[in-house]
Order: structure tokens, then sequence, then C-alpha cells
């Protein structure tokens, strides 16, 4: 009963707006409010829940997703030592963060504003991004120049290097290439569906430029962001130069979560 007691005396002073982590006293025993401040994520704060059981019947430890606070009656030493542990999970790549798979495919999207003597079939996936595309921009000849699909795990940082397709006329050398830096930090639900939270999504070309006939320069353009984005939902990174001065790129990104 004392426990619950101190529980819910450090829980309104949370909910009061009380910055500093309050501390009661009793038998030498401290109880302690402790703030989560990265593993935000119902699946990732439970994990971090979880690895704080190794303390066993030396601490009463329990957890409120939702203040994003972990609560704490221990013994002094205890406290410091849980204390120190949440430090040094509360981080994205630690043992607590890394949790679901996630499926990312990157679609690189080659505009033009030239109309094509022909229109090019899309994969029917694209069409839709293609009218908007066209609404939305001077595009006219929308083509996909290459899919990137990732293999990812919440918390954990990526980077993959990939050489695109085609290369400048008469210049078998002139090859563009992508580098793709991405790190999905926590998974989460709303009523709307389930977000991936990436605090890293860079996406940088190295793009072939012609200076002379048989001369050339890398021109680097990319796009670096950061976000929540809904799975399932094709969304439209950004926009970059692309190989010809009528030219650009579209990056888009969909993502499944892996149960």
């Amino acid at each position: 009963m004392k426990f619950v007691l101190i529980l819910a005396l450090l829980a309104g002073g949370l909910l009061s707006g009380q910055e500093k982590p309050a501390e009661i006293k009793t038998d030498g025993w401290e109880a302690v409010n402790i703030p989560v401040k990265t593993l935000t994520s119902e699946d990732s704060f439970n994990r971090l829940l979880r690895l704080l059981s190794v303390f066993g019947n030396n601490a009463r430890v329990a957890g409120d997703s939702q203040l994003k606070t972990i609560s704490v009656y221990a013994p002094k030493e205890i406290v410091t030592q849980i204390r120190r542990l949440v430090e040094d999970l509360d981080k994205p790549g630690t043992e607590a963060a890394i949790g679901r798979n996630i499926e990312v495919t990157m679609t690189f999207l080659r505009c033009s504003v030239k109309p094509p003597a022909s229109p090019p079939a899309l994969p029917a996936e694209m069409e839709s991004v293609a009218r908007q595309l066209r609404a939305a921009t001077q595009c006219k000849d929308v083509q996909v120049w290459d899919n990137a699909p990732l293999h990812l795990q919440e918390g954990k940082e990526s980077q993959v290097n990939l050489r695109l397709p085609g290369t400048l006329p008469a210049r078998p050398s002139a090859t563009p290439t992508v580098n793709i830096r991405i790190r999905p930090e926590s998974v989460s639900r709303r009523d709307s569906g389930r977000y991936v939270r990436f605090g890293v999504l860079r996406v940088d070309f190295r793009i072939p430029v012609a200076t002379g006939d048989t001369q050339f320069n890398y021109m680097d353009v990319g796009v670096n962001t950061a976000g929540d984005f809904m799975e399932g939902q094709k969304t439209v990174l950004g926009k970059v130069s692309g190989m010809g001065e009528d030219e650009s790129i579209f990056i888009v990104i969909e993502l499944k979560v892996l149960d």
C-alpha cells in the first residue's frame, strides 16, 4: 500500500508540470520518477521496462508508457544503478531500442517536362503517384528509374550504396549512384494506422553531368529529412535534379511493419 501511495504522489507531481523528479525517502528507500526520452513507442518502452526486471526484489519498478516515465522504489544505491541503466539504454540502437523488422521500398522516378512521344507503361501501384506529380508539377513524362528494397530494424541505423541504371551517351563510365542512410527510431499506432518515426532519412545521389564531348563531372544532390511515415502509404520525400536539364528525380517511400 505504501508503494502504491508513493507512486501516486510521484505521478501527481509529474502531471502538475514538475520538471525535477520527485524523491521521497522511506525506511532507507527512495521513490523516484525517471523520464524516458528516446524509447517512446509502446514496444520499445516495454522492452526497457522488462530489462529492468534484472533487479528483482531489490527494487519495485513500474512504468507508464503514456507519461513516458518509469517509477522506481528502491534503496539509494539501487536507484543510482537503475538511473544509469536507463540512461545507457534510452538511446537509438540499444538492446531495448531494437525491435520490429520493417520493410521499406524506395522508388526513384525520373520526370521530364517534355511530353513523351508515347506514354510509358508504369506499374499499377505508381499510377496514382504519377497523376499527382503531373497535377502538382510541370512533369509530363514520369518513368520508374529504379527501386531500392530495404530490410530495416527498429532502432538500428542502416546504410546502403547502389549503382543506378543508365549512363551518359558515349560515356559508359559515367554511372549514377545513390547512398541511402536511414534509421527507423520507433513504431507507433494511431487511429489512422501504424507509423514509423525516422530519426535519419538521407538519400544522396551522384549524378554524372557532361562538360564536353568526352568529359563529365559528378553533381551531388539529395534529400535529408526525418519524421513519421504511415504504413502502407506512398509518400514523396522530395525532388532533386536529374541527368538532364529538363529532368528531375522524385523519391517515393513505402513501408510495412513485420509483426
